[in-house]
């Protein structure tokens, strides 16, 4: 009996916890030391039981063959039955079980909410452990690399100003950093730009990367999707791709992208990698022009088996100038968005009755000793110069060069991510969040009070968005009322 890894699972060994996740089936799962063994014991070849034995065996001290043989398939089986690997006779009936990420196999809007199957069967959230064993030592694991500032869009609400969008990454730079963050052991890389397609080394860079075993995720307009590229990305399993959809109106969505035919070529290259089975990620900014269109932008999505979203939050370019924000909606008009999500989330609205919502709404206030925010703890980005920072859209917050130094000592030594490592709630507004009871309603966010910052504050509060905080508060609280008013539960 043969066991393989499946082509979309991917094995990390982070200082002697086994992690192996999937894309097929959108799961998780984390090992302790002796797990760790069996799982990395595992490849993308063909192993009988006994090969996977013996090489098993030497790893442990005083136990007999026959019981690191019988755990062996007890545990391979276990994870047969959750869809992380693949068990048969041959390599024929290996790859007939590897059948991958598939929307026929998604269960439609009626029955799913999100499209990602999943099976559950570890005892504690995969990412709650990961948290707790790398607490005080933060381990890099998702690394995003700007191809390009170029860009065939000029988007009106874009948060990289157009006359920066000039340059390309180099191939020396962009292999030093595939092979760094191989040492690293980074499970995902994400490439991107401006548009990562204009490079014109992105096909060759797609293939590297899925050399390296990455978790690889494309962040692309994909107006300049063709289909060799779709091959590429089928070939080597590309784990996710990401697109905005601004409408369904195509004079709304080029009006946005300021690109004439961009909405066709956009909806036709994700028709086209649905037709191929590539996972898909669809995003709706929500701006004025089209602030009443993205109901139907998620709706096709949702026909289509495509996770979606919108969001109608916007932040300031990372130069510090604001003139796209011009197109941000208003606090009355995001508030229009706000009823209307809540109008299609029927399990928030649950929530929302619940008895005790009002008093669970009134009690939650940020911890003054919580970490800020979780920048520099498994993430982080780089731009095409080789300027490394904490996350998307805070490009001005460098955190180390890499012509000057490695990633791995940027990672362990800026004195800015240790800076940004440090800093607590209590911090933010000189702690005046701490005492806000609009907490529930509002996630604070470093880069969007950076980039709108004159001075470039992270620490300084974002009024715009507490206005929207307080909006969604007193939206959610007059629905609530009404409702129970209407139940005669009021």
């Amino acid at each position: 009996m043969l066991y393989r890894q499946k082509k979309d699972t991917y094995i990390r060994n982070y200082d002697g916890v086994g992690y192996i996740t999937s894309t097929g089936i959108f799961n998780d799962r984390c090992t302790n030391d002796s797990g760790t063994v069996f799982l990395c014991a595992l490849s993308r070849k063909p192993q009988s039981l006994d090969e996977l034995t013996d090489k098993i065996l030497p790893q442990f001290t005083g136990v007999d063959r026959a019981t690191i043989k019988a755990d062996a398939a007890e545990f391979y089986d276990a994870l047969v039955a959750d869809g992380f690997i693949v068990k048969g006779e041959n390599e024929a009936e290996l790859n007939a079980q590897d059948t991958g990420f598939t929307y026929n196999a998604i269960l439609p809007k009626t029955t799913r909410e999100d499209f990602s199957p999943t099976i559950q069967r570890a005892d504690t959230e995969t990412q709650d452990l990961l948290e707790k064993h790398f607490a005080g030592k933060p381990h890099l694991t998702n690394f995003q690399i700007e191809l390009t500032s170029k860009c065939n869009e000029r988007c009106v609400h874009c948060y990289i100003p157009h006359k920066f969008k000039l340059n390309n990454i180099t191939d020396e730079m962009y292999y030093s950093v595939l092979e760094q963050l191989s040492k690293m052991g980074v499970l995902g890389v994400t490439l991107s730009g401006g548009e990562p397609m204009t490079h014109p080394h992105f096909k060759e860079y797609l293939r590297a990367a899925k050399n390296y075993d990455f978790y690889v995720n494309i962040l692309s307009n994909l107006t300049l999707l063709d289909d060799e590229t779709i091959q590429i990305m089928k070939e080597g399993n590309v784990s996710s791709v990401q697109v905005s959809l601004y409408s369904m109106i195509p004079e709304h969505h080029d009006a946005i992208t300021t690109l004439k035919g961009s909405f066709y070529k956009t909806r036709d290259a994700i028709l086209k990698l649905i037709e191929n089975d590539i996972p898909l990620h669809v995003s709706c900014p929500t701006m004025k022009g089209n602030k009443d269109d993205y109901g139907d932008v998620i709706r096709w999505c949702h026909e289509h088996k495509i996770r979606a979203q919108t969001d109608y939050i916007m932040m300031a370019e990372y130069n510090h100038e604001t003139d796209n924000l011009a197109n941000r909606l208003t606090v009355d008009e995001a508030g229009k968005v706000i009823k209307d999500i809540m109008a299609d989330d029927t399990d928030y609205q649950e929530a929302i009755l619940a008895p005790d919502f009002v008093h669970r709404c009134n009690m939650s206030q940020f911890n003054p000793e919580r970490r800020l925010c979780g920048v520099g703890i498994s993430s982080c980005c780089m731009v095409e110069n080789g300027n490394v920072y904490p996350c998307p859209g805070w490009q001005m917050m460098v955190l180390g060069n890499l012509n000057e130094s490695s990633l791995e000592e940027i990672w362990n030594n800026s004195e800015k991510i240790k800076w940004l490592r440090s800093l607590k709630f209590k911090d933010l507004g000189g702690g005046e969040c701490c005492k806000c009871d609009k907490a529930a309603f509002c996630s604070p966010c470093m880069v969007r009070n950076a980039n709108e910052s004159p001075t470039g504050n992270p620490l300084e509060i974002n009024r715009h968005f507490c206005a929207v905080a307080a909006k969604n508060k007193q939206i959610v609280l007059d629905w609530r009322e009404a409702k129970l008013k209407e139940l005669g539960k009021s």
